[in-house]
């Protein structure tokens, strides 16, 4: 079974940076995609950032320049810098490991307000 445990969301002003670790356990394919979505309320769930275990990254939009994935295969680990942030970028965020199945952490609130 594959568990999903994600740490590191707060309240930060704008402006500030946080960042979200997301520790995989379980069995785990050597090829997977680990990603990190975003939920504000009142909003479809969407894609923050990518990164494949080849080390292939990809972007929403409106975090490029701002936000950066990055991820550690010995330790199944994903995390996600996060600076400049906006009150904009205020949800909970999710980890995601994508291998034959899809998986989801529990979520972590952002909060981004002065």
């Amino acid at each position: 079974q594959v568990q999903l445990v994600e740490s590191g969301g707060g309240l930060v002003q704008p402006g500030g940076s946080l960042r979200l670790s997301c520790a995989a356990s379980g069995s785990i394919l050597s090829f997977n995609v680990m990603a990190w979505y975003r939920q504000a309320p009142g909003k479809p769930r969407e894609l923050v950032a990518a990164i494949t275990s080849g080390g292939s990254t990809n972007y929403a939009d409106s975090v490029k320049g701002r936000f950066t994935i990055s991820r550690d295969n010995a330790k199944n680990t994903v995390y996600l810098q996060m600076n400049s942030l906006k009150p904009e970028d205020t949800a909970v965020y999710y980890c995601n490991l994508e291998m034959t199945s899809l998986y989801w952490g529990q979520g972590t609130q952002v909060t981004v307000s002065s």
